[in-house]
């Protein structure tokens, strides 16, 4: 398995900040596991802890498809790449089938990983690679928006000065009690 992570901050206003991470791997169920944990690891490194159960699931899922279906055989990869506000997750693999969504029977225990991926999902697709080389199934995430930090409210009177004067007390009265 080979795992690359690059982080890009540009200043240049025109592009974009973005981070990635690419993994390879032969889609084997041990393999899938190790590549769930890796995902959700990556995402709480990058500070989206809420999106770590619908990506990780999602990605599992792609990635059982790949074990299933794909020929001629087992290779794939998976890109996380967070821009802006979205986390794109791609799989490819050198089958140039596409999968396609069908209908699931109730009692089917087989076919749900698509319609899976599309519930958890904001938008999914799929695309061929260039040249027979196989596909690209992906999903996308929007990030949870981040909690502004709050700052102090500046005036220009000083606080104590901001304040009107408070009114006296009325003079205490006093009562004689009754025997």
């Amino acid at each position: 398995m080979i795992m690359q992570a690059d982080e890009t901050d540009r200043t240049d206003p025109t592009h974009r900040t973005e981070h990635e991470c690419t993994l390879e791997l032969e889609a084997h169920p041990y393999r899938i596991q190790q590549i769930r944990r890796i995902v959700s690891a990556q995402l709480r490194y990058w500070r989206l802890d809420p999106l770590v159960e619908p990506a990780s699931s999602a990605t599992s899922e792609l990635l059982a498809n790949v074990h299933r279906h794909a020929k001629p055989d087992k290779k794939c990869g998976v890109r996380l790449t967070l821009a802006d506000d979205r986390l794109t997750v791609a799989v490819t693999d050198h089958d140039p089938r596409l999968p396609q969504l069908r209908p699931v029977e109730p009692m089917a225990t087989t076919g749900r990983g698509l319609t899976m991926v599309e519930a958890m999902s904001d938008s999914w697709g799929t695309d061929l690679l260039p040249e027979d080389a196989g596909k690209v199934v992906w999903f996308v995430l929007r990030t949870p928006l981040s909690v502004p930090t709050l700052v102090p409210l500046r005036t220009t009177v000083p606080f104590e000065r901001a304040l009107p004067e408070p009114e006296p007390l009325p003079e205490p009265v006093a009562m004689a009690a009754a025997a």
